[in-house]
């Protein structure tokens, strides 16, 4: 399912939860019934809840984002990485280097090909994709520099291929999710006691109280999504992360 119709399912559904509790409540109610008389206490409780769910609800985006922003930079490093070894293998003799860029190769397209929608499915990497790195580490230190170009080579080559290493043991840590389940809770808890609080403040069905409590449920939906979306370090499918590979090795 598309991110987008998850999106607007969820703010549709949350607008449509509120106006029909709404006009269910006012069907209920007598004709006698005083809409102004809201105690003051109830007006401040619904205004402290609502500031600290808003704390609580940007700190979870944050915390999100920064840890996808995080993720997001490591795979750039790893993809950065292959290239090099790829670019740099140049100057060693054709079998080898066509070895070793066609190793990388594979790699690149068990990453993107495969391993990403596991890491979205499961919240793991592949074995494959650790045989595959291994291979391309083995190109590498087994070949032995025949001259002082390829002697000044082989040592970068090997640092590079430890820094895709290092990076591909950082993705794998931020494959999973992000938040823990009771931090969901408690959002969740939040979101409907936020917009629960609606209703103790004595709403009707005027047009312009409907509309202002539809839009209030869509956005707390919506920055939910946020936080949902962005729980997934590398994204839901994979695409927007993959594109530190596909922009290097774009075959």
């Amino acid at each position: 399912m598309s991110e987008w119709l998850v999106l607007v399912l969820a703010m549709v559904a949350a607008s449509a939860v509120v106006l029909i509790v709404t006009v269910l409540k006012e069907r209920r109610v007598g004709e006698d019934y005083d809409s102004s008389e809201t105690p003051d206490v109830i007006e401040y409780m619904t205004m402290m809840v609502g500031v600290v769910y808003a704390i609580v609800l940007g700190l979870a985006i944050a915390g999100v984002w920064e840890a996808r922003s995080a993720a997001q930079d490591g795979a750039r490093v790893e993809a950065q990485a292959l290239y090099e070894i790829s670019e740099r293998a140049a100057v060693y003799p054709e079998p080898v280097r066509d070895r070793i860029r066609a190793d990388v190769d594979a790699y690149v397209n068990q990453v993107v090909g495969k391993e990403w929608q596991a890491m979205a499915d499961h919240g793991e990497l592949t074995k494959d994709g650790d045989v595959l790195l291994r291979k391309v580490r083995q190109d590498v230190a087994e070949y032995a520099p025949r001259t002082e170009v390829e002697a000044q080579t082989y040592q970068p080559l090997m640092d590079q291929v430890a820094i895709a290493a290092d990076a591909r043991g950082a993705r794998e840590q931020s494959a999973g999710s992000t938040m823990p389940g009771v931090v969901w809770f408690g959002l969740l808890l939040g979101a409907v006691m936020t917009v629960g609080l609606i209703f103790t403040l004595q709403i009707r069905r005027s047009p312009r109280e409907l509309l202002l409590a539809g839009l209030f449920s869509m956005l707390i939906a919506f920055l939910l999504f946020l936080v949902w979306d962005f729980d997934a370090p590398f994204g839901r499918s994979g695409d927007d992360a993959a594109e530190a590979f596909t922009a290097l090795f774009p075959s």
